[in-house]
């Protein structure tokens, strides 16, 4: 009788290769190849070279702009349900979009929704992502949805750090649950900053509330986009005499100047997660950490009919 719980195969996107090929590494299997032709209009199609017949088929790749990264998974998922693949398994690491979640004003779309359509009409079964910017996008989809967290994979690098008096900041009122969880989880108290923006990646004011003087602090957040926010927090507790700062996000996105910022301001570590590609030559504040363990856990997970939580119980 044929083990079903091995028939699987994991492909990589253009955003997803090197992640793919660590959580091949935790599994023990090879990485999969498709092939991503590009033409001279712009188009491009995809075409698996292995097959995938009956197969659970696992598709890394991280749905960050530009939007060809999202067109192309959903290529990938329509190629794999063309190809009579049993299962159709989305890995998005970075769920790109994912800051559109609410219509807060007038007249605008509601992005993550849209996404989350566009991927379940392409024909997936299901989700595997990573500290989504708000959890309730999980109910926007129609199928199952493994949210995975980070948590544990940045208090064990903050131990290792041993930092004397550390404190958990969150860079303003929307992350201050993820901070309060993480302060929780390693034992010490947390402080808050105040942001008002007059408009997108433009910050008005901020201060902070609690006392950070002779404070180790550790500012949590999800993404660091144009690190506006990092750094100007960063800067402003320096200012009120805190010993070290550094930052621990888990999407390091990096777009336009947040390099030199990052390298100008008065953040001793950025540290974040390879859910995205990048390049630590950029930036020689920047560490990376390698997310590959919780994912190659919860595709094991899957694979044995067994409970996720068992696997990763920081999900």
């Amino acid at each position: 009788m044929v083990d079903e719980s091995r028939r699987f195969k994991i492909f990589a996107g253009s955003k997803g290769g090197r992640l793919a090929e660590e959580i091949c590494e935790q599994l023990g299997c090879p990485l999969s190849h498709v092939n991503i032709e590009h033409f001279s209009d712009g188009e491009y199609a995809a075409e698996f070279q292995d097959s995938v017949r009956g197969q659970y088929v696992y598709l890394v790749q991280s749905t960050c702009p530009s939007a060809d990264n999202l067109m192309e998974l959903l290529l990938m998922i329509d190629a794999a349900r063309r190809a009579s693949a049993y299962k159709v398994i989305a890995v998005i690491p970075y769920f790109g979009w994912a800051r559109q979640d609410r219509k807060d004003k007038p007249r605008v779309s509601i992005g993550a929704k849209l996404v989350a359509n566009l991927l379940q009409v392409a024909g997936c079964d299901r989700i595997i992502t990573l500290d989504l910017h708000a959890e309730q996008i999980q109910g926007f989809f129609d199928i199952p949805v493994d949210h995975l967290y980070g948590l544990g994979t940045f208090s064990e690098y903050i131990k290792q750090l041993d930092l004397p008096n550390l404190i958990i900041a969150s860079p303003d009122e929307g992350g201050s649950k993820r901070a309060a969880k993480f302060a929780a989880r390693m034992g010490v108290p947390m402080v808050m900053c105040y942001k008002n923006r007059q408009k997108a990646n433009e910050i008005a004011e901020m201060r902070v509330l609690g006392d950070v003087s002779g404070k180790d602090v550790v500012i949590i957040d999800d993404i660091a986009d144009t690190a506006g926010t990092l750094t100007k927090a960063a800067n402003l507790m320096q200012e009120q005499g805190a010993a070290s700062v550094r930052a621990v996000v888990s999407h390091g996105v990096m777009s336009g100047n947040a390099c030199q910022r990052v390298m100008e301001s008065a953040l001793d570590e950025l540290v974040f997660t390879d859910t995205l590609p990048f390049d630590t030559a950029r930036c020689q504040k920047v560490r990376v950490l390698s997310v590959a363990l919780p994912f190659a856990e919860t595709i094991r997970a899957i694979q044995e009919h067994r409970s996720i939580s068992e696997f990763n119980p920081n999900r």
